[in-house]
């Protein structure tokens, strides 16, 4: 089946430059935000009152981002379409006293976010963004892309069971990077390094989000291209996506009889439970929001809630060449196949069989084929915002995504295809 036109290889270039300009949560919901401002949306504050008026418009919170659609002459209880994903990955992350060293190093401190591949962290160069955030109250992203830190893994010669025996990483005292030499740990050296290289005077900074990042960029792989390798697929190759798709549907402007709405939410990798993740409230208040701007009561909330249906996107397993036995014997989703619908019938996942339906409703509009994915019985399956967001909005919620290999490595692997594959099919969701 062909591939529509709408987006292409095209796409799949723009999520590279989009990876590599965001290292962090709080750089992705601002490169999110910067191609919905360049597509005519707005953000609004949620300290403002909001208004009944049509058009695009988004709400940041952190490393959190709300957009959504409003058609001229929207009804007040006009259900929604949302792409939900997130935009946190697995990596290491600064602690609050960062400076620490020994025998003639100078190291950063870190603490573990996530379930990262952490061998993939090692002898890896690697850089240092995040937020600070500064005596008046406001915030300044800062991003070091450049040979900063590196884990450097011990010699085989001083480890001669690591071959034989498996790497054994114990998570406090083999994972602080080193960056310089230096017998005295001075304290405040890395926080005044941030503040020149975010052009700050000294002490401006009173608080910060920091986190490592490689700054290999991302390629593409193979003979004839048809891979993608990069950071932090999972799942910022599924913001993207919903970033595109939202952009493309307000672009084509008509009569659409659901509102589109992309919730791209921070804190997926550790369990969605804080206020800018899944298990918050921000989804929730912002679409009620919505609903009373436009002169809506509780009742209108409640029917456009009923018929409101969620895509929870995020990256999923390619049945792996090496490991072809830990994947269910029938479902072997492969990379360049299209997305993958994700089952599990203990609501790990949120899909079910009207579920199926719409996406599939959707990717046949598109045009495209879609791939089924579950679990080995014999293996614990993950899970995702879907479950979270059906559970605690009472929304519809189908999981889906695309298939990567290397999921939660600081470099994962997907077919070059697939990126603009999603794309379409969440164009043809948003937009029926």
């Amino acid at each position: 089946m062909s591939a529509p036109s709408r987006f292409d290889r095209g796409h799949t270039d723009d999520l590279m430059t989009f990876l590599s300009a965001s290292p962090t949560p709080y750089h992705a919901v601002a490169s999110a935000a910067e191609r919905l401002v360049k597509a005519g949306f707005r953000q609004v504050a949620e300290t403002d009152a909001w208004e009944a008026t049509s058009g695009g418009k988004y709400v940041l919170r952190g490393g959190a981002i709300i957009a959504w659609y409003v058609p001229e002459g929207a009804a007040a209880h006009t259900p929604f379409r949302i792409v939900g994903a997130h935009t946190d990955s697995p990596n290491l992350r600064v602690k609050p006293r960062p400076d620490t060293g020994a025998h003639g190093w100078r190291q950063v401190a870190v603490e573990i976010y996530g379930g990262p591949l952490m061998n993939s962290w090692l002898d890896r160069d690697l850089g240092l963004a995040g937020r600070l955030s500064l005596r008046d109250g406001s915030t300044r992203l800062v991003n070091v892309d450049r040979p900063l830190l590196r884990v450097p893994q011990l010699a085989i010669h001083m480890d001669r069971a690591v071959s034989t025996d498996g790497l054994k990483l114990d998570k406090q005292r083999h994972l602080q990077p080193v960056w310089g030499l230096g017998d005295t740990v001075r304290d405040g050296d890395l926080i005044a390094f941030l503040e020149d290289e975010a052009g700050l005077s000294r002490g401006e900074v009173t608080g910060w989000d920091l986190m490592t990042h490689s700054v290999e960029p991302p390629a593409y792989l193979g003979r004839d291209r048809e891979l993608v390798a990069g950071p932090r697929m999972d799942n910022l190759l599924s913001v993207h996506a919903g970033t595109a798709a939202l952009a493309a549907v307000a672009a084509s402007g008509g009569d659409l009889p659901f509102i589109p709405v992309l919730a791209a939410f921070d804190h997926e990798e550790t369990g969605s439970q804080s206020d800018t993740g899944a298990d918050g409230p921000l989804l929730g208040t912002v679409l009620e929001r919505s609903v009373f701007a436009r002169g809506g009561s509780y009742e209108d909330r409640a029917r456009a809630f009923a018929g409101t249906v969620c895509l929870s996107s995020d990256t999923g397993h390619a049945v792996h060449p090496n490991y072809a036995e830990r994947h269910d014997p029938t479902h072997h989703p492969r990379v360049n196949g299209g997305p993958i619908l994700k089952v599990n019938v203990n609501n790990r996942y949120a899909t079910d069989g009207s579920g199926r339906a719409v996406f599939a409703t959707a990717c046949e509009k598109a045009d495209i084929p879609f791939q089924t994915f579950v679990s080995n019985n014999s293996m614990p399956c993950g899970t995702t915002i879907g479950p979270i967001t059906a559970a605690r909005h009472g929304i519809s919620t189908v999981d889906i995504g695309v298939a990567i290999l290397s999921m939660h490595s600081a470099r994962e692997l997907c077919g070059a295809d697939d990126p603009h594959l999603l794309a379409n099919a969440l164009v043809a969701f948003l937009q029926p």
